[in-house]
């Protein structure tokens, strides 16, 4: 998992209220269990047409947002079932932060051990962002996650809290796998150990 320090980036808005992943990755795409490859499928039955060809006014496939890295959303994103595929198909599509009022608590988790930075702020703040993100690719919003502030492409600053391990994870890049690996020694120390005290098991 790449490590999330600063990001400086084209912010996309989506006001829809609810957003749940099934709005995010239909259950249809679920067919594998690698991390990549859902991107294209991201917002599939918003972004599409029946016959394959993009709805030409949904954000992502404006050209001001091919290329967002930052997703300011209504309240309540990510509920419904709690498939790890979402984030794994807004990372695939390159989000690296979702900023909302609110998020379903799997989903919220989900985006820390996949590397996105989900955050969580009061209703006036999320009302500017999004205003600012409506001014297309010219407006650059930053992401600072040791500072906890986002910044707006007309310097309005707006800080947010996290958690401090889940911070911690995501400044050095560390996922549930990584984590563990961090004491591959102890671990080792201890089945060995074990091994000599209980030579049966």
């Amino acid at each position: 998992m790449d490590k999330f320090e600063k990001l400086s980036g084209i912010a996309a808005p989506m006001p829809l209220v609810n957003i749940d992943t099934d709005m995010i990755i239909p259950k249809v795409f679920l067919k594998s269990i690698a991390r990549t490859g859902f991107g294209k499928n991201l917002f599939d039955e918003m972004r599409y047409n029946r016959d394959g060809t993009e709805v030409a006014d949904f954000v992502l496939n404006q050209p001001a947002y091919r290329e967002a890295q930052i997703l300011v959303a209504g309240d309540n994103f990510g509920c419904g079932s709690s498939r790890e595929h979402a984030p794994w198909a807004i990372a695939d599509f390159g989000i690296k932060a979702v900023i909302s009022t609110s998020f379903a608590d799997i989903f919220y988790n989900n985006c820390f051990k996949n590397g996105i930075l989900p955050i969580v702020l009061p209703q006036e703040a999320v009302d500017v962002l999004m205003k600012d993100a409506e001014k297309g690719a010219n407006a650059r919003m930053d992401v600072d996650l040791e500072a906890q502030t986002v910044t707006t492409s007309d310097g309005d600053v707006f800080a947010f809290e996290v958690d401090a391990f889940k911070k911690h994870c995501l400044l050095e890049g560390l996922d549930d796998i990584a984590l563990t690996m961090e004491k591959a020694a102890a671990i080792d120390t201890f089945e060995a150990t074990a091994s000599q005290s209980r030579p049966w098991v």
